[in-house]
């Protein structure tokens, strides 16, 4: 039940700064700034309840690890950090890529020894939005995932998985940090 609690209250939350400045209604600091209707604020409930149903063992589970305010801080450093870094790489690579036609592709396996499906799914994800990468398949183990990678590299291929390091960088390490 607590689990439900937390997850609606942040989905709320969350709700509530995406549609800051919307409504008339309610006004909390000033006229500006935080403005909300009567309809946003019940579709807010509405959709938070259906959030926190669906989403309570996800984000909030038996040892209550999301709901630590420091892992959030963590994963907003992620995000502008190491993944925006890397993501701003990837663009460059790939647009030198396509201006040259020099490419590499093929699909490779990786091992990132992440022991949760949160952990899994965030470097799976974060590999998708990174240009030149796409996660196609995990194993059922959930030890090793399938990359799609548009530039093959000859010594990234002499160990079998490839390190994770060509791919995905720091990746791994941060959300090791994050969700486990």
């Amino acid at each position: 039940m607590l689990a439900f609690v937390v997850t609606t209250i942040l989905s709320f939350i969350i709700y509530l700064l995406l549609t800051t400045g919307s409504g008339t209604d309610i006004v909390i600091f000033n006229e500006n700034f935080l403005r909300w209707s009567f309809g946003e604020i019940i579709i807010g409930i509405i959709l938070s309840v259906i959030v926190g149903i669906i989403a309570r063992k996800i984000f909030v589970n038996k040892n209550y690890r999301m709901a630590n305010p420091i892992r959030w801080f963590g994963f907003i450093a992620y995000i502008i950090g190491p993944f925006f870094i890397g993501m701003a790489k990837a663009n460059i690579d790939v647009a030198y890529r396509v201006i040259t036609g020099k490419i590499n592709p093929g699909i490779v396996k990786i091992s990132p020894d992440l022991k949760t499906d949160l952990g899994i799914t965030m470097l799976a994800n974060s590999i998708t939005l990174t240009p030149g990468t796409l996660s196609v398949d995990i194993d059922e183990d959930k030890n090793d995932l399938y990359i799609y990678w548009i530039n093959v590299k000859k010594e990234a291929l002499k160990k079998k998985p490839v390190d994770c390091k060509y791919i995905c960088g720091d990746f791994p390490k941060w959300i090791r940090r994050i969700a486990e």
